[in-house]
């Protein structure tokens, strides 16, 4: 049918712009608009940056809070490359998970200190210009929102029911159709959370990520965090308001134009559907379902998809059994030499700076810093399984929540200090004790959150089998609700342990104007050691600090997953 011959409302909807073509145009210009004025920026001398004071003028939070929301949405992009290469490799390959497994352990160990190495590094690669200082902040923003993602989606693929994996294998469908088909649909509820509580873990580090001192050097980028940093060293109560102010904007914004829409979109990815559940709303999904012009993107996307579409067969594993053992031992014998020499050199660098008592000394703040981890741990467990569930089973509710939870993650803890530090000292509290809850504060959601993607994607015929059978009471959770969440609290208080270890380096010690409290721990002894600019001494505490959590996650919390894997896997 020729295009003279279509009704005039027919043309309109093909050709002329609509409402939320308008809507999609405005919100695309004013990112491009962003992006631009940050580009510019980036050539700007080092010299005009250091020079510059940070304004507390709350005429100043709007750019401030442009510049912070855009470096942490470049490190969340960088995040999810890291998280779809990293753990797709370490769940596929049994190999390559001997060495990437662990080493992620490793790195949500170190605190975000433990790489302001990088600055320097980042700093050399563009002599003079702020470019260098900006990839050290999105950096350092990026190790705060990485880990618990890769851990996430490392554990979806390996809990890919076997009805799933035996589809797939029928169709023919090869690593990359895989991938897109099944792999990310399956792994994208738990993943969505995890990234609503990485972005609210870069605002709780983001402080420490744009206002950073190694040494002699100094490095004060323009945003919400070094605002932050200058409120409280000028004791500025009026500048924290207006920040936590800004903060609200800027989370709501994140809310309602991404992670809003990503809620949404989840449910098309839910194994079930619950029969008459009024979906999930959300004016930025319809949006980009209605532009043409964010349509046009989506199907050059898809395309790229497709074009990757292979037909995968099966290996021979009888034929390549033999070579495969062969691999095995030469592979696992390079990795432990190359572990027996890597401690070896550490061991050995460290020995030469510390003595032996010093390391004891270490050691024994690290289980100090242990003994507040546990105990949080386990407080922030009973609180936040049961509310967890409980929100999660209700979807609507669930909507409700998640900006408020997300909002109270992402609350950065540095602005607690006025109130910790002014309670402590007039009531002359010990320290030790009353600093610990602050390490807790924005961890306790990982637990929150992935137990509540774990009641979400509770099947529909499981809670039919509970209410027929009238299994209630604590029968109900022993038998239904807490092994289904099991696997995910795991993941969560994983990561909410890292977490808690890299938030000690914040909270073991609190700065309010010229009064500064400290606790005695290996977060405070990292902290110290940073700002003096001593680096055996940042070395061997953040070196504890992972040995600490390796050894933890290895000896405890693995066997623990394993245990939920293998039990409690729903397939």
């Amino acid at each position: 049918m020729s295009t003279e011959r279509l009704p005039i409302s027919v043309l309109r909807r093909r050709f002329v712009p609509g409402r939320w073509d308008v809507v999609a145009f405005v919100l695309v210009f004013a990112a491009l608009a962003l992006l631009a004025h940050s580009a510019y920026g980036l050539t700007r001398p080092l010299s005009h940056l250091q020079a510059e004071r940070i304004s507390l003028s709350p005429w100043a939070l709007p750019g401030y809070a442009a510049q912070t929301a855009l470096r942490m949405l470049v490190a969340m992009g960088a995040s999810l490359l890291f998280t779809f290469t990293y753990a797709t490799l370490a769940a596929k390959n049994r190999r390559a998970a001997a060495v990437l497994v662990p080493l992620l352990d490793i790195l949500q160990s170190v605190p975000i200190l433990g790489f302001s190495f990088t600055i320097v590094f980042f700093l050399s690669l563009t002599p003079g210009r702020v470019a260098g200082a900006e990839m050290a902040a999105v950096f350092l923003v990026f190790t705060s929102q990485a880990w618990n993602m890769a851990f996430s989606f490392y554990h979806s693929l390996r809990s890919i029911p076997s009805e799933l994996d035996e589809a797939a294998r029928a169709f023919h469908l090869g690593p990359w159709m895989r991938f897109w088909r099944l792999e990310l649909p399956f792994a994208m509820p738990a993943l969505i959370w995890n990234m609503m509580m990485s972005m609210s873990g870069g605002w709780f580090f983001v402080v420490a990520a744009e206002a950073i001192s190694v040494g002699h050097t100094t490095v004060t980028l323009p945003g919400i965090g070094s605002y932050i940093a200058r409120a409280i060293a000028e004791r500025n109560l009026g500048a924290i308001g207006w920040a936590i102010a800004a903060m609200t904007v800027v989370i709501l914004i994140y809310d309602q134009v991404i992670f809003r829409p990503l809620i949404a979109s989840a449910d098309w990815f839910r194994l079930e559907q619950e029969v008459g559940l009024t979906p999930n709303r959300s004016w930025a999904l319809t949006m980009m379902r209605r532009s043409r012009l964010l349509g046009l993107a989506a199907g050059a996307f898809s395309g790229v998809v497709r074009f990757g579409f292979n037909r995968g067969t099966a290996p021979n594993r009888v034929r390549t059994q033999r070579r495969s053992r062969l691999h095995d031992v030469l592979w696992y014998g390079a990795l432990i030499l190359a572990v027996a020499l890597l401690a070896w050199f550490t061991a050995r660098y460290i020995l030469a700076h510390a003595p032996p008592r010093t390391v004891l000394h270490v050691a024994g703040l690290g289980l100090l810093t242990l003994l507040r981890v546990v105990v949080l741990i386990a407080l922030a467990s009973v609180i936040w399984v049961p509310i967890g569930v409980y929100v999660g089973i209700r979807p609507r509710l669930a909507a409700a929540v998640q900006p408020v939870a997300q909002f109270l993650a992402a609350f950065p803890v540095n602005l607690l200090f006025p109130v910790a530090v002014s309670g402590i000292v007039y009531f002359r509290l010990d320290p030790n004790i009353w600093l610990s809850p602050l390490m807790i504060l924005g961890t306790q959601w990982y637990i929150l959150f992935n137990v509540i993607a774990g009641a979400s994607s509770l099947p529909n015929e499981l809670k039919q089998v509970g209410e027929n059978l009238r299994v209630g009471g604590w029968l109900w959770w022993r038998r239904i609700a807490l092994p289904a969440v099991f696997p995910f609290y795991i993941t969560g208080a994983i990561t909410a342990a890292g977490g808690s270890w890299n938030a000690s380096i914040v909270s073991e010690v609190a700065d309010w104007g010229n009064k500064h409290l400290a606790a005695e721990g290996l977060g405070a002894y990292i902290a110290n050691a940073t700002r003096a600019g001593d680096f055996a001494r940042t070395v061997l505490g953040i070196v504890v600090m992972s040995l600490f959590v390796v050894i933890i996650n290895r000896a405890f919390w693995r066997p623990l997953y394993a245990r939920a894997e293998r039990k409690f896997r729903m397939s």
